[in-house]
């Protein structure tokens, strides 16, 4: 694949039957959504919070559906949204070639379509996984293509009531105040909270470890002993990455006796559990995610193979942590199979839903109903602390209120990221079903938006009077008619 050269001619011609196919079914649709103003400025419909994937598909089905004044802000520069060009050290996506991601129905949208167009079929037959910077390249194509309203390098700072609208601080390109109707928070695996940090973690100096989402300098651990925590597939692509940047020695500390094998929710996928979790009652909801999580879902074989190739990788199975320690210059671990050294530890445990922990969700945070604020009860199984945090959804992924009337705006903001899976399912998140997460996502807030304005709507109704009939059509026989019955 690397050898070949991109055909340019089949990408244009690609485009064009894209442009086709949505001139067929007549979109972008017309904007519908009456203009808002506030303090002498245009109120945004709807603000995207993160254009990676999940943002990106957010976007486009709202401008395809008519709601055009709408902007995705990323706090990266263009080209590095998202993990796939930063975080994500894996080689290749771990999910099929084939899944459809966020084509939102269009075929000519697919990567499958815009890879073959630049380099055939025989080359897609060939391709095993889709390489992660590829994916990259497909989702700047997908932005420039559909000509998404996305502004880079914009970090939010704050959310705050304004009436009826909701207001954003920003600071970057694109600095002060700007006011929405709707907020989508698509901010992908790092969801509400950002790292899950262990506790026996959070006293020691960060020049010992790191997260596995952070931006580490691995030619820096060259020459080093390290260990990664965990056996999921971000512990095996950091521990692979460390490995081929020359690292001493690296030891994964894993918990469990066994590594998991059997992804178990691949096992099952279909359409209907892409449409029907989020209807099914919610101690069913509560059971499918606690026994995925406890079977726990195994790394990719090729991200493990990457990693027991190297000679000097040991898989410590059973090695729980008790504590850890800064000790002349190097990490003293205490762990259930005796006390162990090394110079770097990266830890690969996953995100937090916990809003306490994000400044820019300062006001939010208090306000926001969890699953542990009654929506679970001890009837539906183990109480585990992750999904307790998880917040409780509407349909259309818009926050409810803990207490009600304390936070009116929390309908109006949208959580379309990973933090969503246990109410909705995994449709905000994952490569699989994101476009079904989208048209869940905007089908919520085009009802919301048309209720809110009805009576805008109906005064239109009334208001239009563009005839279709001229008066010259048709003849009026009533005269005829009664004359023909006096005689």
């Amino acid at each position: 694949m690397s050898a070949q050269v991109a055909n340019g001619t089949g990408l244009d011609a690609l485009e064009k039957r894209l442009a086709e196919d949505l001139s067929l079914l007549e979109l972008p649709a017309k904007p519908w959504v009456p203009e808002r103003m506030h303090d002498g400025s245009t109120v945004r419909d709807v603000i995207i919070i993160g254009a990676g994937m999940c943002g990106l598909a957010a976007t486009a089905k709202l401008v395809l559906s008519g709601i055009n004044n709408v902007v995705a802000y990323d706090a990266a520069p263009a080209g590095l949204e998202g993990p796939w060009a930063t975080f994500a050290r894996m080689e290749t996506l771990r999910s099929p070639k084939s899944l459809h991601g966020p084509a939102l129905g269009l075929p000519q949208l697919t990567f499958r379509a815009w890879f073959t167009a630049q380099w055939g079929a025989d080359a897609w037959t060939s391709l095993d996984k889709i390489p992660k910077h590829q994916w990259m390249d497909y989702l700047i194509w997908y932005r420039r293509v559909l000509a998404l309203p996305v502004q880079n390098g914009v970090r939010m700072t704050a959310i705050v009531p304004a009436g009826d609208l909701i207001a954003l601080d920003l600071e970057g390109a694109q600095t002060g105040r700007v006011y929405t109707r709707h907020l989508v928070l698509a901010t992908g695996r790092s969801g509400l909270g950002g790292f899950a940090v262990p506790d026996f973690l959070k006293d020691v100096d960060r020049r010992y470890w790191a997260h596995s989402a952070d931006d580490i300098d691995f030619t820096a651990l060259k020459g080093k002993r390290l260990a990664v925590i965990g056996a999921g597939a971000s512990s095996m692509d950091n521990a692979a990455t460390a490995l081929e940047s020359g690292a001493e020695s690296l030891d994964l500390l894993i918990r469990r006796k066994e590594m998991p094998r059997i992804n178990k929710m691949t096992g099952i996928g279909s359409q209907g559990v892409v449409h029907g979790m989020h209807q099914l009652p919610d101690a069913w909801k509560w059971k499918f995610v606690d026994y995925t999580a406890t079977t726990q879902t195994p790394p990719p074989r090729g991200s493990t193979l990457r990693v027991s190739r190297h000679a000097n990788a040991r898989f410590l199975l059973d090695c729980g942590i008790n504590s850890v320690q800064e000790d002349a210059r190097e990490l003293l671990i205490d762990t259930t199979q005796g006390l162990l050294r090394y110079d770097f530890l990266i830890a690969a445990t996953g995100f937090s839903n916990d809003f306490s922990g994000r400044p820019e969700f300062t006001s939010l945070a208090p306000h926001i109903r969890r699953w542990a604020d009654g929506r679970y009860t001890q009837n539906m199984g183990t109480p585990r602390a992750n999904l307790l945090e998880s917040p409780d959804l509407g349909p259309a992924f818009e926050f409810r209120e803990r207490v009600p009337g304390t936070c009116p705006m929390l309908a109006q903001i949208h959580c379309f990221n990973d933090a969503a899976m246990l109410t909705h399912g995994k449709v905000s998140g994952d490569i699989p079903a994101v476009s079904a997460g989208a048209e869940r996502l905007v089908r919520g807030i085009t009802a919301a938006l048309f209720a809110s304005d009805v009576d805008t709507h109906f005064a239109n109704l009334v208001a239009y009077d563009i005839p279709e009939l001229q008066g010259d059509e048709w003849t009026d026989s009533t005269p005829l008619l009664k004359k023909d019955t006096a005689l």
